[in-house]
Parts: structure tokens; sequence; C-alpha cells
């Protein structure tokens, strides 16, 4: 299986930024190009929910209503990276963000059972 290990959490005040990034090593058998990754994010109480993601070949996006405009996914498939800027936050952005990967082409998937390999997670914290 891939490992997948996120950075770039932390604490940081409303209406601030933060860059967070997920490293993606690739497993004997598939290459990085050829999963669909995705960022989600949990809050204690909360079920996971899809923040953002990006097709293979990067060129492709989607966003949560909730962060369209404010956050931005990209990947770089030279460095085998996933990236989530983040802007404009607020308190309501505080959980643990996870990166995920599922293998295909349906970069649209938006359902996390549907992927099947995640990182460990990274928390971002917003205070008011």
């Amino acid at each position: 299986q891939p490992q997948l290990v996120e950075s770039g959490g932390g604490s940081v005040q409303a209406g601030g930024s933060l860059r967070l990034s997920c490293s993606f090593t690739e497993d004997a058998y598939y290459a990085y190009e050829t999963y669909c990754m995705a960022w989600f994010r949990q809050a204690p109480g909360n079920q996971r929910e899809a923040v953002a993601g990006v097709s293979n070949s990067g060129k492709d996006t989607w966003y949560s209503d909730s962060v369209k405009e404010r956050f931005a996914i990209s990947r770089d498939n030279d460095k085998k990276t996933v990236t989530l800027q983040m802007n404009s936050l607020n308190a309501g952005d505080s959980a643990t963000y996870y990166c995920a990967a599922r293998r295909g082409l349906s970069w649209w998937v938006r359902d996390p059972d549907e992927y099947t390999d995640w990182g460990q997670g990274t928390q971002v914290t917003v205070s008011s």
C-alpha cells in the first residue's frame, strides 16, 4: 500500500492562511499518477467532510461549497505531493485534515468510503 504523510497544520488566527502538504510514497505496484487525490477534514463530533479533490493529471478539481474560493488544491506528480492552500480561514475550518487517495480516473468522487489510502491527519486550529 502507498504511504501518505501530511504536514503543515498548526494554529492560526481567523483570516490567516495555512498550506498543507501530503507526500505520497508509492508501493511496488501503482504509480502516483494512477491515483486521484483529495483532502477531507473531521472536527470532533462530526463526520468526515470532503474538502477538495484533484484529478490524476491535476487539471480538474472540485471543492466543497464551504471552502470554494478560499482553498486551492494542487498536485505535483514529479514530487508526488498534493497541496491544499487555505486562505481566509475561520473557526469553522478547525479540524483534523486528512489526505486521501483512490486509484482510477473518477476524480470527482467525494465519498470518503471510496478512498482507499489515508494519511494520519494534521491538526488545523483557527482562533477567532
